[in-house]
């Protein structure tokens, strides 16, 4: 019986794991598009949109919360899908026998795939504008409170130099969660279901061809797609979740929902990235501030950061992480950057490894399955012929 999906014709971890290379170097070297290219910041201005009164606010917000991250989702994953199958019909198999995968037109597809993806993942960003408050705060406190506005919301014309740094720290510790950790689970999840679905879809897609280029296509368009969700689904909280914004109450719910994950796999990657020996010691100690910010899952990057660094970090009137240390110096503010730079790498180095287990974890799966039910046809066909065998050998049983 012939395997539902050889190796030699699709591998799927290999187009996505060049997607994941394509992004991150892409954030790494150029950083993001200006905002008048930036996809995302086309999708805030459809936000923008939805921003007034409504008669029926939560109704509306709902519809919102549901449809917008949905419509941006299938967008970028037609446009991986439609590069595929273009790919595959123009520029044939060439560079795949090259690359030994077999896939038709897979290259080009992931190097699409990881521009989408470069675009819905943020470290570049965050650490020069983190490294610039911090730079700043006792030279020029004025640029750091002008500055600071790109990472927090808060109200800082009063804020000491520490008090900033502390606010620095805290945004980048939280927007490595929000901007680059949960789209990168994103792309994961969404991966590992579109392989899954390539394996089940048996020798369809392993005919070469336009089959061969749906089995490339798909673990990308929906990976794409999971992390373009996601950062809808964080931008959408970010304008619209808002006590005041009755519209934003399903955004706001929906991201606590998507970000319990990422937070959490965010802290873990900053007590790896301070120490792996004290990593789990890390995390330990700072479980105790994780619940006094009041969203449910910023606590656990911004509390695993103080701890880490060995600082205090506050917001006046809002919460207090790692009280007895003191606030952040202009030397701990770098060591603050480092350490999300670091944090960073970590979680792409995780979400790599994580994409082969998760190829191979559903290889298997397919191979144990297709087994299984080889294993029940042949036992069958055994029995009926053992039957018919019987029932020739024993003539007149029947017969009265």
């Amino acid at each position: 019986m012939t395997p539902a999906v050889p190796l030699s014709v699709v591998t799927p971890a290999v187009p996505l794991l060049v997607a994941l290379g394509v992004a991150v170097a892409v954030d790494t070297a150029v950083g993001e598009p200006p905002t008048r290219f930036h996809p995302v910041a086309w999708f805030g201005s459809v936000v923008g949109r939805v921003d007034r009164e409504w008669s029926r606010p939560r109704v509306v917000g709902a519809a919102v919360a549901i449809g917008l991250p949905l419509a941006a989702a299938v967008a970028a994953g037609v446009a991986v899908a439609t590069t595929a199958t273009v790919a595959a019909a123009v520029v044939g198999g060439g560079a795949d026998r090259l690359l030994g995968t077999g896939g038709a037109g897979w290259l080009p597809a992931s190097v699409v795939a990881g521009v989408i993806l470069s675009v819905t993942v943020s470290l570049r960003m965050l650490l020069a504008v983190t490294a610039e408050v911090v730079a700043s705060t006792e030279s020029d406190p004025e640029t750091a409170r002008e500055s600071i506005r790109a990472l927090v919301g808060r109200e800082t014309a009063d804020l000491p130099p520490s008090a900033l740094r502390s606010a620095a720290v805290e945004s980048a510790a939280e927007n490595l969660a929000d901007g680059f950790v949960a789209p990168l689970v994103g792309f994961v999840a969404g991966a590992a279901i579109g392989t899954a679905l390539v394996f089940g879809a048996g020798e369809s897609v392993a005919m070469g061809g336009s089959g061969a280029a749906v089995g490339v296509a798909l673990p990308l368009s929906v990976g794409v797609a999971g992390a373009v969700w996601v950062k809808a689904v964080n931008t959408l909280d970010s304008m619209l979740g808002y006590r005041s914004k009755p519209v934003g109450g399903a955004s706001a719910r929906l991201d606590d929902a998507v970000m319990y994950v990422p937070a959490r796999l965010t802290a873990a990657c900053l007590a790896l990235a301070a120490g792996p020996t004290g990593s789990v010691g890390t995390l330990r100690l700072a479980s105790r501030w994780v619940r006094e910010p009041s969203s449910p899952n910023s606590g656990w990057p911004m509390a695993t950061a103080a701890v880490a660094l060995g600082v205090r970090l506050e917001k006046p009137g809002r919460y207090v992480l790692n009280p007895a240390a003191e606030p952040p110096t202009e030397a701990g503010g770098e060591r603050a950057v480092r350490l999300v730079r670091l944090a960073g790498g970590v979680a792409v180095a995780v979400a790599a490894v994580t994409l082969v287990a998760a190829v191979a974890a559903v290889a298997l799966v397919a191979a144990v399955a297709e087994l299984v039910a080889a294993s029940v046809v042949a036992g069958w066909t055994v029995g009926s012929a053992a039957s018919l065998l019987l029932a020739r050998s024993t003539p007149g049983v029947f017969e009265q």
